[in-house]
């Protein structure tokens, strides 16, 4: 009996249940994936204990040389992985990473110009439930309506007609690979700054399947546990001569002290994104993604934008004439967790949604292929097809339940 169990059943069971879930559901879900054991090893460490506010070697508490070192690592890890010239590993997530650029290169009340969440945004990238949309100006470029695809003369226009003070680039639900280059002159022409938020492809940006903005953006934040497969958490990498701004926005700015055994895991993540196996993972990663687009639009599904170039692709699922939340709710039943997610110009309210976001970074962590691939195709047409027939369903569910056995979690 472990330790945990012993002195906590009740959150011992929560744990083992949640474990059993991860085992026996596919996972779809864009931004979910399956961090190592060594991740977990290290996340799960003694450096828990450690309280350091500051940063290596100028630190607010003594007995830090340990932390030092691994925090110093990390650093090392991720400028090498992105060839950044600074880092900042501490922010705790990918919005806390994005509230520290803002309070390090904006006052509240200046134009911001990025992604509309309705077209693949996120949300702090200024929707006014954010603390972004409540404290700066952000105006919103989107997408063609006819290409679905970014429309780079619209960002144009607004960004020659509001002079934003910053443009921010990436999305959380957008399929394909974004023009950086086009990006950094439209900034320039107006004088404003880049910012990219790379949380979702960044293990594709890593091993140059998807287009760097490193050299382009003068900042570029992350989170570490999508197709980084790391733990939760985020990053900033900038250059040079903005790390004493960035640093102090992060810490006293947006954050007290690190969590030091998270940046362990993400040292750990880092060096393990590092080798040689990391760029055939994304590489599979990616051609899963393909496949299962191509085949589902086969089978009669509308894909946004009618393909994808990284991880994660959009259903849309008018022409099937349900909702992305009957398909959310359909799915999850069988064993499969995907989530329902606005497309372009959606007609339907967030909580209802006409499409179905789907991701294959999981999936492929598990060691699922191209096969296996158009065989979830075809069982996500089949149920949604055939909804309301609950022999399929069973029989479904158990097609599904075989996969889930045949490719155990990592730590399973």
């Amino acid at each position: 009996m472990s330790e945990l169990a012993k002195r906590d059943p009740e959150i011992a069971a929560v744990i083992r249940k949640e474990e059993e879930r991860q085992q026996h559901k596919l996972v779809l879900i864009a931004s979910e994936n399956y961090a190592s054991q060594a991740v977990l090893e290290a996340q799960g460490s003694v450096l828990t204990n450690k309280y350091a506010e500051g940063y290596p070697g100028r630190r607010y508490y003594g007995s830090c040389e340990w932390v030092d070192e691994a925090e110093r690592i990390a650093i090392a890890r991720v400028k090498q992985l992105f060839q950044a010239e600074y880092a900042n590993v501490q922010p705790h997530s990918g919005s806390q990473a994005n509230a520290a650029v803002y309070l390090a290169l904006l006052k509240p009340g200046d134009t911001v110009l990025a992604m509309s969440l309705a077209h693949g945004g996120h949300l702090t990238h200024g929707s006014p439930a954010s603390f972004s949309g409540k404290l700066y100006r952000f105006v919103h470029y989107g997408v063609n309506r006819e290409t679905e695809l970014l429309d780079y003369e619209e960002l144009e226009r607004l960004a020659r007609e509001h002079r934003p003070k910053l443009i921010v680039a990436g999305a959380s639900s957008y399929p394909r690979s974004i023009d950086f280059e086009r990006i950094r002159h439209v900034a320039d022409e107006v004088g404003a700054k880049v910012m990219v938020d790379i949380a979702h492809p960044a293990g594709l940006i890593a091993v140059g399947i998807h287009p760097t903005p490193v050299p382009w953006a003068e900042v570029v934040t992350s989170t570490t546990q999508k197709t980084l497969r790391g733990p939760r958490g985020g990053f900033i990498l900038a250059r040079q001569e903005l790390a004493k701004a960035l640093d102090s926005a992060v810490f006293p700015g947006t954050q007290g002290g690190p969590l030091m055994h998270v940046i362990a895991a993400k040292a750990v993540c880092f060096h393990e994104a590092l080798q040689p196996e990391f760029a055939v993972y994304q590489k599979s990663l990616a051609e899963n993604a393909k496949v299962l687009a191509a085949e589902l639009a086969r089978l009669g599904f509308r894909i946004v934008t009618g393909g994808t170039d990284n991880h994660l692709l959009l259903v849309d699922l008018r022409p099937a004439g349900i909702t992305g939340r009957v398909a959310e709710e359909a799915l999850d039943a069988i064993g499969i967790s995907a989530n329902r997610n606005a497309i372009p110009f959606d007609p339907l309210p967030p909580n209802q949604a006409s499409g179905l976001r789907l991701g294959t970074a999981a999936t492929t962590t598990r060691g699922l292929g191209t096969k296996e691939m158009k065989q979830i195709a075809a069982i996500i047409h089949r149920l949604l097809t055939g909804l309301g027939d609950e022999k399929l369903k069973g029989r479904l569910a158990e097609e599904v339940r075989d996969i889930c056995d045949r490719f155990p979690i990592p730590h399973g």
